[in-house]
């Protein structure tokens, strides 16, 4: 019996197929693409444009200003969704794709589903070369969009109208499976966008794709409780693949029954309250000390959805690995072989579940200890938050003499004595307690690791697989997009600010309100620390002028001029009072703080290996890089 047909242009089918693609876990079953974000040009006005324009279904579309911008506004979506929703992005040829390149990357570091669909050179090379086409000596074949094969989990090129439906199939495949998930690059000729074909009907069926969660082998479980039984002070490390599966519940029961402490990577920050007593906060380079120093003396570290990037474990060199052994859970194998460990590949919610009742009659040794260092904890966060800044208190922080100059030459020019620390602690204090604090890059998600306490899980959002800057408004608009009921606080330096803030207009034009918290130092000031920690001068890391002067930028205007409600706080009190109006806004606000340089938390047991020069003139470069070779001693090598 033939097949019924139905005959659409690949552009159609595409907007088709989408709307008909649903995830189910645990039982329910929801559309899994919630819209489209495009900047229409010539590459695909007349082809995506076109069919969204006729048969949008029940995707919603929306406008972007910049490619990057909504790429990383998508993942700002499909992140706080918990990777259950996604968005699809859809640019011309040329620029508009190369655009893309940083969202993609942004997504394949993060794990985060999107689908980029960018539009390519004419399939039949015609008219070649066209607009904004890229030609190579050696190779008609390569486009602007091969550069987005290395940060793509699954990515092809569509010449042919009939290509697109195993394609999508793949795509959908790959971004919907826990152990792969992440963006997909489908890039379609443009030419190929309007041509028709005769599709298979039963192609645009609802398709369901199950999220299966995997569970652990006999023998692994088996392994894993003969791990935690002969551990006595083991330590939980809850990464971003425990939040994505839910397993909140079991973490606290584990925890709480077996006196196990949590710590926390950034991706699995807010998986577990602050409040939780055996929740320790953030590990490693930007940890607690409270954390730090569990880690440090744990003879097991059970890692629980984890990557263990380089921040996470301080270099390699939070453990003392004398003592300590590993236990990895993750549903992707290769991050379950790290340090060497047990390897349990698995569902995190699914496998501590099973897990629970084989513990039954075991306690970690403890006792009164973690409750003393988290009070110790608190004692210093508290310290923070009331330091308040003079020349004479603050110099014995800086550990160099150029950070002395400078910090007073900003006090002087910014007119403010406002510290970065007092600013953060108080944006905490004050914002509602289901409110999403967000950041990416820079000095704050150190701030926000170590001091930010979120009081309801899934609040804490920070973008640290890529530590992309300019993700910062754009990812807020996205989770604003994602839990509108919930306030979103935009954590940004103005370096940041001014590398990307385009979707800031997005979020006034479509009403979606987000609360811009701009920190002002004039400049790069988490580079220049990292510079001056290692011998150096503050090297083109601050915004001066031709004559050497501190720029002092007005950014309130740039968003007032958007339409953002707009606020200029430079002490506690303007805050609060800016912070409290800021609530009843319908609309956009942006926050400007002036505040000074060097005036962050600073690190807590932590160590960074970066790439200190071997040979210099200077004494202090000499001094930086012999101890960054004696540190390296108590390092693990792979």
């Amino acid at each position: 019996m033939a097949l019924e047909k139905v005959r659409l242009t690949t552009a159609q089918a595409l907007v088709k197929f989408l709307n008909q693609q649903y995830i189910e876990i645990d039982g329910e079953v929801t559309p899994f693409v919630e819209g489209v974000f495009a900047i229409f040009g010539h590459g695909n006005v007349l082809g995506i444009g076109q069919a969204l324009e006729e048969h949008q279904g029940h995707l919603k579309v929306y406008q972007g200003k910049n490619e990057q911008g909504m790429g990383h506004a998508a993942i700002g979506f499909a992140k706080q969704n918990n990777r259950k929703k996604i968005f699809a992005c859809t640019a011309s040829a040329g620029p508009g794709s190369a655009n893309f390149v940083t969202a993609a990357g942004t997504a394949l570091a993060n794990n985060i589903p999107v689908l980029f669909l960018p539009a390519d050179t004419f399939a039949t090379r015609q008219p070649d070369p066209v607009l904004q086409q890229l030609e190579h000596e050696y190779s008609a074949d390569i486009t602007t969009n091969d550069a987005l094969r290395a940060v793509s989990r699954y990515w092809d090129r569509i010449e042919r109208s009939e290509q697109l439906m195993s394609a999508l199939i793949r795509a959908f495949e790959v971004m919907t499976d826990p152990a792969t998930a992440g963006p997909a690059t489908i890039c379609i000729a443009q030419d190929t966008e309007g041509e028709a074909y005769d599709y298979p009907v039963d192609f645009f069926k609802k398709r369901i794709h199950y999220v299966n969660r995997r569970m652990p082998t006999e023998r692994e479980l088996v392994g894993a409780e003969a791990a935690i039984r002969a551990s006595k002070r083991p330590v939980i490390i809850v990464g971003g693949g425990a939040r994505y599966s839910g397993a909140r519940d079991e973490l606290i029961t584990i925890s709480e029954k077996h006196q196990i402490p949590l710590v926390e990577t950034h991706a699995g920050k807010s998986t577990v309250e602050s409040d939780f007593p055996n929740n320790l906060g953030g590990s490693g380079i930007l940890g607690t000390l409270a954390a730090n120093k569990i880690v440090r003396s744990a003879d097991l570290v059970i890692g629980i959805g984890t990557r263990y990037t380089d921040f996470t474990t301080s270099s390699k060199t939070a453990f003392n690995y004398d003592q300590t052994k590993f236990l990895n859970i993750n549903v992707s194998r290769p991050q379950t072989y790290k340090f060497d460990a047990f390897q349990v590949v698995g569902d995190a919610k699914i496998t501590l579940q099973a897990l629970l009742p084989r513990l039954d009659g075991y306690m970690a040794t403890y006792e009164n200890e973690l409750q003393d260092v988290k009070t110790e904890w608190n004692k210093e966060r508290e310290r923070l938050s009331n330091t308040k800044f003079t020349r004479q208190n603050f110099e014995p922080e800086i550990k160099n003499q150029f950070g002395t100059e400078i910090l007073n030459e900003y006090a002087d020019v910014l007119n403010t004595e406002f510290t970065q620390t007092e600013a953060l602690l108080t944006i905490n204090e004050v914002v509602d307690e289901d409110s999403i604090a967000l950041t990416s890059a820079g000095s704050l998600p150190g701030d926000l690791q170590r001091l930010w306490n979120p009081r309801v899980p899934d609040t804490y959002h920070l973008e640290y697989g890529y530590s992309c800057m300019g993700y910062e408004i754009n990812g807020a608009l996205g989770a604003k997009m994602a839990e509108p009921e919930k306030e979103v606080y935009s954590m940004v330096g103005d370096g940041s600010f001014c590398m990307l803030h385009s979707e800031l207009l997005t979020s006034l034009q479509y009403g979606h309100k987000i609360n811009i918290m701009l920190f002002d130092n004039s400049g790069f000031g988490c580079i220049s620390n990292l510079q001056m920690e290692n011998g150096s001068k503050s090297f083109y890391c601050e915004f001066r002028d031709e004559n050497d002067r501190i720029l002092n930028v007005d950014y309130a205007k740039i968003a007032e001029g958007y339409g953002a409600k707009v606020y200029r706080a430079n002490n506690k009190e303007e805050l609060t009072k800016a912070l409290l109006d800021a609530k009843k806004q319908t609309r956009t606000t942006l926050i400007e703080m002036k505040v000074l340089p060097k005036t962050m938390s600073d690190g807590y047991l932590g160590w960074w290996n970066v790439g200190v020069s071997e040979v210099s003139g200077k004494e202090s470069i000499q001094e930086a890089y012999a101890a960054k070779q004696e540190k390296l001693k108590d390092a693990r090598l792979y």
